[in-house]
């Protein structure tokens, strides 16, 4: 609606997981190493939580974007883990194999098991990503996976298993020590800093293609404050000053306006960014 107004290629803001938009933070480097690490070795399992908001999901995305150009792997992506366990099951033999999964659980399991097998055997390793797994309410998913897990060689898993999810993800598995011991990589997402907020908004911006400097210097301390530097939220509060700016005819973003929409959205402690001093807390 406003790129042309702006100059853009394309909306740099949107709150969709595209790969070609991720900004890597220090943090997002490592918690990218860690997976990749954990499929390229074939471990058991691997955890990555963070806030809501907060990149897990566009890393999720970079992550399989990696295993298909590798063509070495067999991925299932289950984006509704609010399933039965056999259902749960049944998605994961449908997306490896395409094939309709059997509704009887013991030939479920064995339908996985020699799909499992072929795929070693071929030199290909199956990684199975779950997100949102925080809203997996029955433990009998958790149990289901754990015995996934054992599907495994003498030296090696014949799957992974990578769970991304907010931090009650961390609670729920507290209970649950057999899987837990079986997570090889744990890694925890925090809010962007003043300066990463910056940054990343720039680098968004250049991936558009903007032309200009679209926000003021001042805007970026005013954006972290009211983001608290979550990275979703940043992303809804520079869209809606883009969208906003366009239909007053501004030319630039300025504090005003970030300041008039971030109290919109409910965003603000009460006080003033240039009241809080250097150390802004987070949200």
């Amino acid at each position: 609606m406003y790129e042309a107004y702006w100059n853009f290629k394309e909306k740099p803001f949107e709150n969709t997981p595209d790969p070609r938009f991720i900004y890597y933070t220090q943090q997002h480097k490592e918690a990218l190493a860690r997976l990749i690490y954990v499929a390229r070795e074939r471990k058991g399992a691997a955890l990555l939580t963070g806030e809501y908001g907060s990149g897990k999901t566009l890393l999720s995305r970079v992550l399989w974007h990696e295993l298909q150009q590798e063509n070495r792997y067999k991925s299932a992506f289950i984006l509704n883990p609010r399933l039965s366990g056999g259902e749960f099951i049944q998605e994961i033999v449908h997306q490896l194999t395409g094939a309709e999964a059997p509704p009887n659980k013991i030939e479920l399991f064995h339908m996985l098991h020699k799909v499992l097998y072929a795929n070693h055997s071929a030199d290909r390793h199956c990684v199975i990503m779950v997100d949102e797994a925080q809203a997996i309410q029955e433990k009998e998913i958790f149990e289901e996976l754990r015995l996934l897990l054992n599907f495994q060689l003498d030296n090696a898993f014949l799957l992974t298993i990578v769970l991304l999810g907010q931090p009650e993800l961390k609670e729920a598995l507290a209970g649950l020590p057999q899987l837990q011991q079986r997570m090889a990589v744990r890694y925890h997402l925090k809010a962007l800093s003043e300066e990463e907020t910056k940054a990343y908004i720039e680098h968004r911006l250049a991936v558009a293609q903007a032309q200009n400097n679209i926000f003021q210097e001042d805007t970026f301390r005013d954006i972290y404050f009211y983001s608290a530097g979550i990275p979703r939220r940043i992303n809804t509060l520079c869209d809606l000053a883009l969208l906003v700016g366009f239909g007053n005819g501004e030319h630039i973003i300025t504090r005003k306006a970030i300041t008039s929409i971030g109290d919109d959205m409910g965003a603000s402690t009460g006080q003033q960014p240039s009241e809080l001093g250097p150390g802004i807390p987070n949200l």
